[in-house]
């Protein structure tokens, strides 16, 4: 989820807008450990079980929304659910009945949800900055859990999120995980976004979008500086 500072970059991004590495072992041995990844998945058994569970989430949000802008971001998600770890695959109906939830799962319902309410929804991924004494105790709680934790290195941290196209190929990032919109204003220091890819199997290659001033195409990563 999360890196060590806007000024020690790992990704630049060419003068095409392609992104690279650089060569500082440290952040490259970083960025090779996620730059593969997949957004985590909600998995569905092909039975009643999935489709009804799948079907409250909606309903659900239906309700939440109550009329409201189909924009609006699902905070409710994080009001039912707690953030923590959660063990992979994870299906349909295990999801609606834990208390707890990782930041792909919540991602992965944030989806289905602005899915459903036809807005043209991605999955987002990041590499972000937040303190070691921070990925400290989120190593002590996963290990009570009893889950890895492959997504702390030092004081970066690799996180999932999910993007609503606004129209005009304009892009909004939500963070189902704490319940808002991430700003698309570069930021050192804690919780800073250093690195973005936008993913899914909806997404035309090379298709680029806009968030606030940055360009961002379409499966490949994107440096913030």
């Amino acid at each position: 989820m999360y890196l060590d500072g806007v000024s020690n970059n790992f990704i630049n991004a060419s003068m095409d807008g392609s992104a690279k590495t650089v060569e500082s072992p440290e952040k490259k041995a970083v960025f090779e450990t996620w730059k593969d990844w997949h957004p985590s998945q909600i998995s569905h058994h092909g039975a009643l079980c999935c489709e009804i569970a799948r079907e409250w989430i909606t309903a659900t949000d239906f309700s939440e929304l109550n009329g409201d802008c189909i924009f609006t971001g699902p905070r409710w998600l994080r009001q039912k659910f707690n953030w923590g770890a959660s063990r992979f695959p994870i299906y349909w109906c295990e999801t609606v009945r834990r208390k707890t939830l990782d930041c792909g799962a919540l991602a992965a319902l944030a989806h289905e949800i602005f899915t459903v309410r036809g807005v043209r929804s991605y999955r987002v991924q990041l590499i972000q900055k937040f303190s070691r004494v921070a990925t400290s105790q989120w190593t002590d709680s996963w290990g009570d859990c009893r889950e890895p934790l492959p997504w702390t290195k030092g004081d970066l941290i690799y996180h999932e999120s999910g993007a609503i196209d606004t129209g005009m190929r304009k892009i909004k990032v939500w963070d189902a995980s704490a319940g808002w919109w991430i700003d698309s204003k570069p930021a050192n220091g804690y919780g800073a976004v250093l690195a973005i890819r936008l993913s899914g199997f909806n997404l035309p290659a090379g298709e680029t979008f806009a968030w606030g001033e940055h360009t961002i195409k379409a499966g490949e990563w994107k440096e913030i500086s």
